[in-house]
């Protein structure tokens, strides 16, 4: 008889891969979507890129706490478009009130982030994307609080915050680096949110990659 201590690792590592794979994906089709919707964006944080990186290698981790724009877009990517806009669910241990409503222990309790990510009375132009309003230091919107909670909060927070945000990081700083993005026609890309646990695009993103000229020699040694 196996002991019920016993944990299966293989199951724990199949659901953080699943788990990771796709909201990371998608929060990187969201960013490029609003990159490429919003030009000037884009050129800052290429500019930021080169300031700091140049052209001979590829941004790497330890550059990534250097590339405070960079940081500011994916946040901004995630206030609009949290990869999990209902968080996972969690259950209330004991009677409580919350803002008038009676909530009875063992509720299923859903946060919905993507609600609290675009309230106008918590956001400035909320469906607008300003990766600047994270830029500055002791603005209202800056000191996000309870305001911002793509991974969730607290103790039950999402164990792999941190490795998503070094690999969104990596993947989209090496990219707005490495290429010239652009859209595929004229016409603004369209952001129709999906219905899933994740909430992707119902029309995937469709782009141009062009290496950068000054690039080709750091990608051909890849």
């Amino acid at each position: 008889m196996e002991c019920p201590c016993l944990i299966d690792y293989s199951n724990c590592i199949q659901v953080l891969i699943i788990a990771g794979v796709d909201t990371t994906a998608t929060t990187m089709e969201w960013a490029l979507t609003l990159l490429l919707n919003n030009h000037a964006k884009l050129v800052k944080a290429q500019a930021e890129i080169s300031k700091f990186v140049g052209y001979n290698r590829l941004v790497n981790e330890s550059d990534l706490s250097h590339l405070p724009y960079l940081h500011c877009i994916i946040k901004e990517t995630l206030r609009m478009y949290p990869a999990a806009p209902l968080l996972v669910p969690h259950e209330s241990s004991s009677d409580c009130t919350v803002e008038g409503y009676r909530v009875p222990r063992g509720t299923m309790l859903l946060a919905n982030v993507w609600a609290i990510h675009n309230d106008p009375k918590l956001w400035d132009e909320p469906r607008n994307f300003k990766p600047e309003r994270f830029e500055i230091e002791g603005t209202k919107e800056n000191r996000v609080g309870y305001k911002l909670m793509p991974f969730g909060s607290g103790r039950r927070a999402c164990p792999g915050e941190g490795l998503a945000m070094r690999m969104i990081g990596l993947t989209l700083g090496s990219l707005i680096q490495a290429f010239e993005l652009e859209r595929i026609s004229e016409e603004i890309e369209d952001v129709e949110e999906g219905a899933r646990l994740t909430m992707p695009k119902i029309n995937a993103l469709r782009m141009k990659l062009r290496p950068q000229s000054f690039m080709l020699r750091t990608l051909s040694q890849i």
